[in-house]
């Protein structure tokens, strides 16, 4: 079989063999490309090539690799909203020089996702890999936040024509292109109920094949305990736009620090309300949501208590979670978001917002608990409910690990992937 993957980001392989950046956060590709690679000694199954977004010096690239061809492709991955035509005709050229048995799509939040499909026209070819359901991040974007901030538009956002009003419209288009995305694949892969509704709603001849993710390999490693953790301390994976819910622990912590003065709210990911690394001021890139989070820390009389961590390794994010006493996911919609997968691997408990494929990940009060999402007041009792009972909560997290190691089990997820590859391939004449 000839498989063609087409990825989101440059995978580590390319990227240390030119001694350039990259990002570990698909650490699972890497994973079933070094299973490919170390199968192509004992049989060749698999002829694999993969195409990724690229700088311009190696945008029109080809090049084998320890038997992987890579071909490179130009995308303004800054503005996902935006569709570029030209793309296909790159595609056109990968397609036709490396004639793929299968071509493999992680994901419909970029653009070239749609490019590859059109550029295809082979449904029965395709594999599309969704990750999260742009149609309904739009829908729930706003995340309860007022009205007021919803309207607001800072000098940031005008300049960069970005206010919240603005983000959300971002996504209705990016849902439009990943409607059509859906249309145009024969074959999808999901891992949620949520997920298997949304994509068979658009689609309903597709055929849906269930696949889960491999996590990054540092954390299956280690193991969360209440001894090694800092009491009462919260830990969000990330807080930068309103679906993330970043603003309803803010509401509730005034409450819980009535009953634990210790508790502490830790936050990873684009530090929104500080320097956060950037050489302009404050005022200068403060978003609308941005400025409405530091005015609930001021209100809330929480400065001392919010620690913005910036962006973290995967390293440094596995010892902020066993640093910390419990992990909150209070998103308004997820499919199945990977830091809550990598936060029960290592055995945290969890308090999670029962909101689109989460439950399940989470079987309720056997893995972790579930909040009403957008439930402020359901969020406060869940987090209590975790403080105060900690023989309790470290059971959770003792059944989360147990799950999450089946779930996100590399052998099993790899055999499953090479399993739906020869049913596609078996279910097509050339």
């Amino acid at each position: 079989m000839r498989v063609l993957w087409l990825c989101n980001i440059m995978l580590p392989t390319y990227a240390i063999a030119h001694n350039l950046e990259y990002s570990s956060r698909e650490g699972w590709l890497t994973g079933c490309l070094n299973r490919i690679a170390a199968g192509k000694k004992d049989d060749d199954e698999i002829t694999l090539a993969i195409c990724f977004p690229a700088d311009s010096e190696i945008a029109f690239s080809k090049e084998e690799i320890d038997g992987i061809t890579y071909y490179g492709f130009t995308e303004d991955l800054n503005h996902p909203e935006i569709y570029d035509g030209s793309i296909e005709n790159r595609f056109h050229v990968i397609l036709d020089d490396f004639a793929p048995d299968i071509v493999h799509i992680f994901g419909t939040e970029f653009p070239h996702a749609l490019a590859m499909l059109r550029a295809l026209g082979r449904p029965e070819r395709a594999l599309l890999g969704i990750q999260g359901v742009c149609s309904v991040i739009a829908q729930e974007y706003m995340a309860g936040i007022p009205e007021y901030v919803q309207k607001a538009s800072t000098f940031r956002d005008r300049i960069k024509s970005d206010s919240l009003i603005q983000q959300q419209e971002k996504y209705r288009i990016r849902g439009e292109h990943e409607r059509e995305a859906i249309m145009l694949s024969g074959n999808i892969t999901g891992r949620t109920s949520f997920d298997r509704e949304e994509v068979l709603k658009i689609n309903p001849s597709a055929r849906y094949f269930s696949m889960n993710e491999t996590m990054r390999p540092c954390f299956y490693m280690g193991k969360w305990s209440e001894k090694s953790s800092e009491p009462h301390r919260i830990f969000l994976s990330q807080g930068d736009y309103p679906l993330k819910g970043f603003h309803f622990v803010l509401e509730i912590m005034p409450a819980l620090l009535e009953r634990y003065p210790d508790a502490e709210l830790c936050v990873a990911g684009n530090n929104i309300i500080g320097k956060g690394g950037s050489k302009y001021p404050y005022f200068l890139r403060a978003s609308a949501y941005s400025k409405y989070i530091k005015s609930l820390i001021s209100k809330g009389h929480l400065k001392k208590k919010v620690r913005m961590l910036g962006m973290l390794t995967d390293q440094q994010m596995k010892e902020q979670m066993l640093k910390s006493s419990v992990f909150v996911c209070p998103s308004v919609v997820e499919n199945s978001p990977n830091s809550l997968a990598e936060a029960m691997l290592l055995g945290m408990p969890v308090v999670a917002s029962r909101a689109g494929g989460i439950p399940d990940m989470v079987s309720e009060h056997k893995d972790g608990l579930l909040f009403e999402k957008g439930n402020s007041e359901d969020l406060l009792k869940k987090i209590l409910q975790i403080w105060d009972e900690p023989v309790i909560a470290a059971v959770y997290g003792d059944n989360a690990s147990s799950h999450a190691r089946i779930t996100h089990n590399a052998d099993a997820n790899y055999k499953t992937l090479m399993e739906i590859y020869r049913t596609i391939y078996a279910g097509y004449d050339d």
